[in-house]
């Protein structure tokens, strides 16, 4: 095997270890996220029986439930893109490569895991034995 062929191939498992990380953390983004729901509805729903004997509680149960649903959304949309990438980077997608530069780079500002993966990201999908994978 020469050592283009040995870098080629070193770069496809790079591809793939970062698809699967990009899995995992969106992953790990959606199940906080369901937690989160889980919580904030749980304590909407205390604050709704305490508010049978104390009326000034009637207020804070449904603004619980939209925090609780407006968190849930918002870390669930910033988790969807990161299963995509992740998919689509295991599978050598060529979109995936693209979207995974700009979500790589937008991970940066995610200190301090997301700025890890952010840089291995770039590290390995702006290398030129990558671009091959992907043409």
């Amino acid at each position: 095997m020469s050592e283009t062929e040995h870098s080629v191939q070193a770069m496809k498992q790079h591809v793939s270890i970062l698809g699967i990380l990009y899995i995992a953390f969106g992953i790990f983004g959606m199940l906080i996220a369901i937690l989160l729901l889980v919580i904030l509805g749980g304590a909407a729903g205390i604050v709704s029986v305490v508010a049978q004997q104390e009326p000034d509680a009637a207020v804070a149960a449904p603004i619980l439930g939209i925090v609780g649903i407006g968190v849930f959304a918002l870390i669930t949309l910033l988790s969807i893109p990161g299963l995509a990438v992740g998919i689509g980077l295991v599978k050598f997608k060529d979109w995936a490569r693209i979207l995974g530069l700009v979500l790589s780079a937008l991970n940066l500002l995610n200190f301090p895991f997301g700025t890890i993966l952010g840089g291995y990201g770039l590290w390995v999908l702006l290398n030129k034995e990558t671009e091959a994978l992907f043409t």
